[in-house]
Parts: C-alpha cells; structure tokens; sequence
C-alpha cells in the first residue's frame, strides 16, 4: 500500500489460499473494484492438527549417531544422556519409527525443532546444541540426527502417509563465533550513541540505506565493536558468505528490549545484519533450497528480533520458490512471543506472514481451563479475533498451542496453578484444555510427550524431556498427568487416557469442516467458572456443530441458542445421545464438571432472506488494546443468522480495496492505515451477506487517520549517567518520522538535546556532565509526520553523574556468609556496593572460601534490573572458582554494566 494508491501488497498467504472465495480475495485486493460480499479467507493450511517435537528428545532411532561423529568426549560430541543440557540421542530415524503413532494420536503435520548442523558444543554456556538453535552449517542435516539421508526419508514416510512435515527455520543468528576485539560478549553500543561507518569512514543508517538501494560498503572497522575470528573458526560455517564478519550487527549482547532487540546479539549468538541485503538474499536462497527437500511449510523463529524489511522480502521470495517446485499450499509460520493481539496481529496484516503461533490464545486457555475460570474472559478473548482480519488471512489459521519448550508445558502450569489439585482433577483440567485447543478456531499444536501427561518444573530444559527413558534426576521426579509411568523407561503409551482423547477429538475435528475452517460463533459465556459455548459452521454443509466446554468443578446446566431447529447428535462427551432445539432454536444440555460436549445439527441452519448491514466508525472489541497504526470499523446486521460481512475501504483519489471479511459477531476489522499520512480521510463500505448470494451494502462512513504516538524509553524516577541515550519509540513510524528529544534541568527552561530520523528507535546521546548528580532532569519528545506533530508525556529522571543509574549490590551464592538473611538476596544492606569517585566505579569487598561462587549484579536491591555474565541484563550468573580461601575485591562499571573480580 501507498499513501497515495492505498493498494496494499498482499502478504504470504495469498500463495496458499485455495479454498472457497480465497483466489477471489486476493483477486479483489489488488484491483479497484465496487464493494461486494467476499467470502472470508480460508488458507488451505487451516485444516492441520500439528505436533511440535524436538528431534533429539522424542526417539532414538539410530544409537550410532548419538555423538554426532566427533568422538566419545561429550565436551567435544555434546552428547551426555546424564545432563539435560546436552544431546540425548533422539533423531529423525526415531521420529521415522513413530510415524504410526503420531497418525493414530491424529496427527496431520510435524513440526520439528531446527535440523540444521550446529556447533555441538559452546562452553561459554555449559551446554550443547541439541536444541538446534545454534546453526553452523545452513547446508546440511546435523550428523547426530542422521544427516541428510535421514530427513528424506523421513519426509518420504510420512507424506506416504498423508502427513506433512514443517520444520524449524532460524534466519535471526548463527551460533557463537564471532568474537569482538574488546572481548566476547560484550555489552550492546546503540546505533545513536555509535554509527556505522562505511568503508571510507561516513557515518551512515543501515535502515535508509537498505531502503534506498544504496547500501554502502563496509569494513571490520564499520562496527562499534570490531568482529574477530579465533583461529581455526575462518571458515566454520556454511554457505561460505556467513565466514564474512561484515555480515552480522556486531553491536553486542541484546537486553531484549527497544533497538537491540532487533540489532543485539541472543547470549552472543551471532546476530544476522537482516537489514543489509546480501544478508536477506543468502537466507533466502538458503531456504528456498531447502524445499528441495519435499517439506511442506516452515516456522520461523524469533520473528520479532528482525526487521520488518527483511520479511517483506524473505516470505514471498521462499513463497515464491515453493510455487516453483510445484507446493502451492506451502504454509510458512512465524513466532512472535508476545501476548498482545495489537502487536501479534501486525505481522501477518501489515509485514506478510501466512500466520503467527497464537501466544495470546494460549494465555487465554490457560486462563480458562487452569486459572479463574472465567468464560466471559474466553468469550471476550476471542470477540477480538479480527486483529488478525484480512483479505488473505484470518485468526482461523494461527497455530495455537497450550505449551512449548520455551515457557513450559501445561502441565507444568496445572502444578503451578493447582496445588491441591488431586490426580483426578490434573487429568480433567488437562482433557478440558485439549478440548479448547483442538475444538476451537486455529491449527492446534500438541507438545510433544503432553499427550504422556508430562510436566516439569518449568521452561527451556525443564520442559524438554526424552520419551525413550532417561537417568537425569530433575526427569525422574516428574509427575505424570492420567499415569503412574515415570520417565525412566520409554513414554509412548497408545492407552494413555490423554492420548485417547486428543486421537478421539483429533479425529472428530479432521472428519467434521466445521470444526477445521468454520466460523466459531459465541453462544453462551457464564460469569466466573463455567461454561463457554460455541457454534462451528461451515459455509458449504451448513450444518451447526455445538461446543460446551465447563470450567467449573461441578456439572452446569446451559441453555444454548442455535440457528437450527430440530435435532442434535451428540459427537463427543457424557451426556444425552441426543438433543432437540425448540422453535426458537434453543438446545438444553448438562456439561459435567470439567467437561466437554460436543453435538452435530441433523439438518441444516434456518436461513434469513433478508439481510441489512450498519457501519459504525471504531472496532466493538479489541481486547482492550489499542493501535494508532490502524482504524476500526464495525457493523451490525438485522438477522439472527449466519452472515458474511465484507468491509471495504478508499483514501482520498484511490480505489476501493477489500478489508477483510468477518464471519462472526462482533462484525469488525482493523483497517492498516500506517501507509497513510496523519489526518487523512478514509472511506469505509460494509457489505453483508448470508453466502447464499442475499446481500446489502451499508451507507459510507468516513474516518481520519489518527496522529501517531511518541513516548519516552525510560521509566519515571530512573537516574542516568553522564552521557544517558535518551531513546523514543514511535507508532507508527512513518518513512518521514523525525524526533526532537528536549530536557530541562530544575527550573530553567527546555532545551533541545538533539533530532533523530532513524527508525526503529529515535534516540540521542545528552551531556550530563554539567549537571549536579542528584539533581532533577526532565525530558520529553516531539514527533512529527507530515504536518502532524505530537509530543510525549514528560519524564522525570535523577542525574546520578559518573556513579550511573541505580545502586548496585551483589546478590549471590555466598550472600549468607556476608551476613545476609538467604542466598541471593538483592536487598542485603551486607551486599550493596560503594561507588568510587576516583574510578568511577562500584566496589565490594568479600571474604570467601575456596569452591565454586556465583553472582550478578542487581539494580536498588530488585531483581527488575541486573547484569550477569559479559555486562548483560538477565544474562547468566557470573562464576567464581576459588582453589582456596581468598578476599575478593568486585568491581562493576555503571557504564558497560561489566563486573570484574580480583582475588586479593
């Protein structure tokens, strides 16, 4: 889209929208003509039950390949079946082997974790790549998995079963190899505070300059800190073009939050320069070749971390690659961790992903089937659905999942949430969350083992457990959910309650449209715990499915409205084989405690034979989340029945262009208007209809596009060093975006610190070397686009001079030999430091016994702010091997955030 056309550029899934009315989408989104009715967009990748497993934690199929080739060392290998930190042995042969019984749990797809050869082992972390998030090789298939041979055959069998096979892709880093000059993991240098320079020197903007064509050459001395290579490392990974260090950001350790987030190295992982187009040229082409392979689709990792150009680029060019090689339906997901529908939703409305793994979906279900309780929760959480609203794509084909080897399995929450639960409870809570999952709209992911009942302790290894048997003590202890198994032997047990009813639901939704694509429409939503009730109808059949799903510990009885009259057959669940709707289209049934029904109308729905549609400016339900980068539009129609409502837009002297069609009350979309300059005027058209060829157009309302928002980085009361980044973030930020940062110093007047027009922070570098520490600071932001102008809210801010922002203490291991109440106590008055004027650094000094120490630096005794190992935020503790009682002196520099220690 343009400001002046307003023809949007259609994202990936219109390569793989094949069902009914999807072609004509697309077709009407790219050409200017009248309003019509549109039927709502169904991608043919909306049909799968997916199971996520990572392939060395699910069977071990090949025990020859364990160490990957490189020897018996496991510090060499990675491979070490006692630490859950290193390779178990697990592999694609395995995964080949289980191929029947994914199919009988209902299986349609299999997402794998990264196959790609990693480096197998990173001291630095004390763990190995069994993960496959540490890629050297882009080329090849990691030998402990089986190589390349293996994952062709595994391909091969499972597509001669019907299955499809997505794997995990990362175009975000490679492992850690490069090192900087000035040490390994260095704290991140801002692109405001330090520049890149060109080869001749120049100071430029990488963003501009990839916008522009015009990105220049550049040099190991282009970066803030210099890229070096170890000996023996020059060539450790392929395709050769990623040995060159010019092609990584090279600006240190991420904090995860603002620019670096994007720019900033994972825990050193070497952070791609996605912005420099050699760079999305090379992983393009690294994973269009990777569809030679036969796989069907990819998920893509830490989307959020790379720019929004380098998707606009990279998902039609892989897109466009699968076309050729004859996968029309090639389906590419992105994971964006994130519980905000607002911000989720932008990357498959606005940048042009097919979808985004559903995080907000599974905050919702946890919710429901393992928290409060609350169904009104769930009816509003999905009354927001049309954030994900477009001409080619719907909240209908994100994958949504319950858990995952991140942030834990539901079972692990149950525990958590459920401390008195007894076993009876845990496997009913958990049958009730699978039923949410795999009843409701979306492509339902299952975690590997949650259908063993599996749980851990938490997230990352904890929730990363081998099913073929395992000696690691933090396994062994793990309660199982419907079982009395424990993890020592192999956990694939086909009579597993949890495995019944996920195959028995599986094969319900794969056998049923309704329950794949159908609308969902809310029924009944009961305050507190209880029942949340739903329809599920396919355009085509036409006949309702009903859904009751019960929060409470006791039964509920439910009056249902439907549009059907006459009879239902109960599908799934313990109640009434049969149910009869009255003249008014209500069904009466009793969901047990914690319980599932589910009923199939006999016939088909009472259709309206008119139908009228009103616009209204503004969404109706948006979750309570808010975008100034888009404009709401509602509508309401004047039949109780199924409808189809087509919204429509046009800017001042442009075409009209296909919104989004919405299938379910509340009628809603949210217009990307980021294209369009501030207090523009947009025209909005609503047309209904029953998919039956009954249609009405509603009269034209007009709305202005909103000014953007400006606010500062910094959180109030926060005090800042000598030379502070005074950072803003913009949203939308325009193409013509530019900030005025602005301060005032006690009672004298602002003061314009300086301008940025460099996108995605706008940020500049202030001069506090004058100002009194202690003294009050105030800043504030100005934005402008266009002829739109705002400002941000003021902040006040303490200077603390060269001592920096906060006090810092030394939470660690040894915090009761100081005297302190317990271990790592941040707020012991014992472990606070003392600043030193002379250095300008922090420093305590403590007596400690010879052994093994760890620590970290924490800000004003919290945990919010803290540096761990190399300077970086929530990094890892810092270590201390002592062969014999010592006095230490620790010192930790304000500026870097680098702590050092010197043993007296």
């Amino acid at each position: 889209m343009t400001m002046s056309t307003r023809t949007r550029w259609i994202g990936g899934a219109a390569a793989a929208l094949l069902l009914a009315g999807a072609a004509v989408a697309v077709h009407l989104a790219t050409r200017g003509e009248s309003p019509h009715a549109v039927a709502p967009a169904r991608a043919a990748s909306s049909d799968q039950v997916l199971y996520f497993l990572m392939a060395d934690r699910f069977a071990d199929g090949d025990p020859g390949n364990n160490t990957g080739g490189l020897g018996d060392d496991p510090l060499v290998s990675g491979f070490d079946p006692t630490d859950a930190g290193f390779y178990q042995g697990g592999d694609l042969a395995g995964v080949e082997q289980q191929l029947d019984y994914l199919q009988g749990l209902g299986v349609t797809g299999v997402w794998i974790s990264p196959v790609l050869t990693n480096k197998a082992v990173q001291p630095e972390d004390s763990s190995a790549g069994y993960h496959g998030y540490w890629i050297t090789d882009f080329t090849s298939v990691d030998p402990h998995l089986g190589g390349d041979e293996a994952l062709d055959s595994l391909v091969d069998a499972a597509h001669e079963r019907g299955m499809k096979v997505f794997l995990d892709i990362i175009t975000n880093h490679t492992a850690d190899v490069i090192g900087y000059e000035g040490g390994d993991r260095l704290p991140y240098v801002a692109k405001d505070a330090q520049p890149y320079v060109d080869a001749d020197g120049e100071a430029f903007d990488d963003t501009a300059a990839a916008a522009t064509g015009g990105f220049p050459e550049v040099t190991a001395s282009s970066f803030p800190h210099a890229p070096v290579l170890a000996a023996g490392e020059e060539e450790a990974k392929s395709p050769a073009w990623l040995n060159d260090v010019t092609m990584y950001h090279n600006r240190g350790n991420t904090t995860f939050t603002g620019e670096d987030s994007q720019y900033g190295d994972f825990f050193g992982l070497d952070d791609l320069w996605t912005e420099n187009p050699q760079v999305v040229d090379g992983m393009t082409a690294i994973y269009a070749d990777w569809i030679d392979a036969g796989i069907d689709g990819y998920r893509i990792d830490t989307v959020r971390h790379v720019d929004d150009a380098f998707w606009e680029s990279f998902i039609p060019g892989v897109l466009e690659a699968a076309r050729d090689k004859g996968k029309d339906d090639f389906f590419v997901f992105g994971e964006v961790y994130d519980g905000s529908r607002a911000f989720t939703s932008r990357y498959t409305t606005e940048v042009g992903l097919q979808a985004v793994l559903d995080f907000p979906f599974q905050g919702a279900a946890r919710a429901f089937a393992s928290g409060s309780g609350r169904a009104t929760d769930l009816a509003t959480f999905f009354a927001a659905d049309d954030w994900y609203t477009d001409a080619d794509s719907s909240a209908t084909q994100l994958p949504t999942f319950l858990g995952n080897h991140d942030m834990g399995r539901f079972g692990s929450m149950l525990l958590e949430d459920n401390p008195a639960a007894d076993a009876a409870e845990l496997l009913a809570r958990d049958e009730l969350a699978h039923a949410l999952l795999l009843l409701s709209r979306g492509n339902p992911i299952v975690y590997y083992g949650d259908e063993q009942g599996l749980t851990g302790e938490g997230g990352d290894k904890a929730a990363r457990q081998p099913l073929f048997g395992t000696s690691i003590p933090e396994y062994l202890d793990d309660t199982l959910i419907g079982s009395s198994a424990t993890l020592a032997d192999p956990v694939l047990d086909t009579a597993q309650p949890l495995y019944r009813w996920i195959a028995e639901l599986s094969a319900l939704r794969t056998s049923t449209p309704a329950l794949t694509t159908g609308a969902q429409i809310t029924r009944v939503a009961e305050d507190a715990r209880g029942v949340y009730a739903f329809s599920r109808i396919d355009r085509e059949e036409r006949r309702e499915v009903v859904v009751a799903v019960n929060s409470a510990a006791e039964p509920r009885a439910v009056e249902i409205p439907t549009w059907t009259r006459g009879g239902f057959t109960r599908l799934v669940g313990e109640g009434d084989d049969a149910v009869v709707a009255d003249d008014e289209g209500v069904v009466m049934v009793t969901v047990p405690a914690f319980g599932t029904l589910v009923y199939q109308a006999d016939s088909t729905m009472v259709e309206g034979s008119d139908i009228g549609v009103t616009l209204a400016a503004g969404a109706v339900e948006t979750a309570g989340e808010s975008d100034p980068g888009r404009l709401g539009a509602s509508a309401s129609v004047d039949c109780d029945c199924y409808a189809e409502v087509s919204f429509w837009a046009r800017a001042a002297g442009g075409s009209w262009e296909h919104l989004g069609t919405d299938d379910a009350a509340p009628y809603q979309v949210m217009d990307v208007v980021s294209d369009l300059a501030p207090g523009e005027e947009v025209e909005y058209v609503a047309v209904a209809s029953d998919g039956l060829g009954h249609e009405s157009r509603s009269a034209t309302v007009v709305q202005t596009v909103p000014d953007p928002t400006v606010t500062l980085d910094l959180a109030a009361g926060d005090s800042v060093g000598v030379d502070p980044l005074i950072s803003a973030t913009v949203a939308p930020a325009r193409a013509d975006t530019s900030v005025v940062i602005e301060r005032k110093v006690g009672s004298g007047g602002w003061t314009e610190v300086g301008t940025d027009t460099t996108a995605p922070v706008y940020g500049v570098v202030d001069d506090l070397a004058a100002v009194e520490a202690g003294a009050d600071v105030l800043y504030r932001a100005r934005a402008t686009q266009g002829a739109a102008t705002v400002e941000s809210s003021t902040l006040a801010l303490k200077a603390a001079g060269s001592a920096g922002a906060g006090t810092p203490s030394l939470p660690g291991s040894f915090n009761e030999l100081m005297g302190c109440a317990e271990w790592w106590q941040p707020d012991c008055e014992a472990a606070v430091m003392t600043f030193d004027e002379a250095a300008s650094t922090w420093r305590i000094t403590v007596d400690l016994p010879a052994g093994r120490h760890e620590y970290k630096v924490a800000i004003d005794g919290a945990w919010d702010e803290n540096y761990g190992d190399g300077g970086v935020g929530d990094g890892p503790n810092m270590v201390l091997e002592l062969d014999a009682p010592a006095t230490v002196m620790f010192t930790y520099d304000p500026i870097t955030h680098l702590t050092t220690a010197e043993v007296g």
